[in-house]
């Protein structure tokens, strides 16, 4: 499941990341953050260009979710991808993923909605559940204010992978709205301590610290972790939710997590595409620099298509 060794263009992001750790405290948290959207506007420079971006807020019971809308060139409407960003569900946002949302328009040849919602450890599960579920229900119900078709799929990377598995699980359950793909990007699902992933990978990107402070932060409580809308893996049936696109990098700590939930769905009898990025790591999609990042978009965008242009 992993190469000989890490690519060299991976082992590069390895080096610089290394002297910015993530903190384990809530004021280091504060300032992390701030330090991710500084570097955001580096990354974000000469960004690929798509039809049009608007701003966007979508009703919710407490307060409004910040949203930002990619639509590609041409004229609409469009199949919609609502998008969840990564972040251990403590930090990302809007602006650290406004790349990867423009290339996966371009891609995909269908509009993405990026959904900003809350984060823990102010916003503890299942709060982060709850917003993307409201998400995916309103693009669903107002696709006029969207541009949309009203066809619709979900995609994140980690934790937003783990809450676009578990808004396909509730639409399932909860009698819609109709998903019609889901595209994890190395999901933060069915991640187990023992699995020989976490066993040989943990300390390259995430270390076993990392994970368990991730943990501690979304839940105020662990008896919420065996939750099915916390962690798909643990439902008990998931014939009913979407055909999925799974990524997954050999030296990720999340890699046989992701592999696991990917055999749960085609056990339960759902299409899967898994593809296994050997020589890559924890997040590598989000790095223009590297070539198989840009491999990795393109066979999410032409799924994506697939699923939605053709249907």
């Amino acid at each position: 499941m992993e190469a000989d060794e890490i690519h060299p263009q991976a082992k590069r992001v390895l080096k610089r990341q290394q002297y910015f750790p993530l903190p384990h405290s809530e004021r280091g948290l504060r300032f992390f953050r701030l330090y991710t959207r500084g570097i955001a506007r580096i990354w974000n420079r000469n960004p690929p260009s798509v039809g049009k971006i608007v701003d966007r807020t979508i009703p919710d019971s407490d307060e409004p979710l910040e949203a930002k809308l990619y639509l590609p060139e041409g004229s609409g409407p469009f199949p919609t991808v609502v998008f969840f960003h990564g972040g251990g569900f403590v930090f990302g946002d809007l602006t650290t993923y406004d790349v990867l949302c423009r290339q996966l328009t371009r891609a995909s040849g269908c509009a993405v909605l990026s959904v900003a919602y809350r984060l823990a450890p102010e916003h503890p599960f299942p709060a982060a559940v709850e917003d993307a579920y409201t998400a995916v229900k309103w693009a669903a119900s107002n696709p006029s204010a969207i541009g949309s078709t009203g066809d619709l799929a979900v995609a994140g990377d980690s934790a937003g992978g783990n809450l676009a598995a578990v808004t396909s699980l509730m639409a399932a359950e909860q009698n819609g709205p109709e998903i019609t793909h889901q595209a994890l990007l190395y999901p933060a699902i069915g991640s187990e301590a023992g699995q020989p992933s976490v066993e040989n990978h943990t300390g390259i990107v995430l270390d076993e610290s990392d994970l368990e402070w991730f943990r501690d932060c979304y839940f105020d409580s662990k008896i919420h972790q065996r939750n099915p809308y916390a962690d798909p893996i643990n439902a008990c049936d998931l014939s009913g939710v979407a055909p999925a696109t799974v990524i997954t990098a050999g030296f990720d700590p999340l890699r046989d997590g992701g592999k696991a939930y990917a055999e749960r769905l085609v056990d339960d009898e759902v299409s899967v595409r898994h593809i296994n990025y050997e020589n890559m790591i924890h997040g590598f999609i989000m790095h223009r620099d590297i070539d198989r990042a840009r491999e990795a978009i393109a066979a999410v965008g032409r799924d994506l298509a697939d699923a939605l242009l053709s249907s």
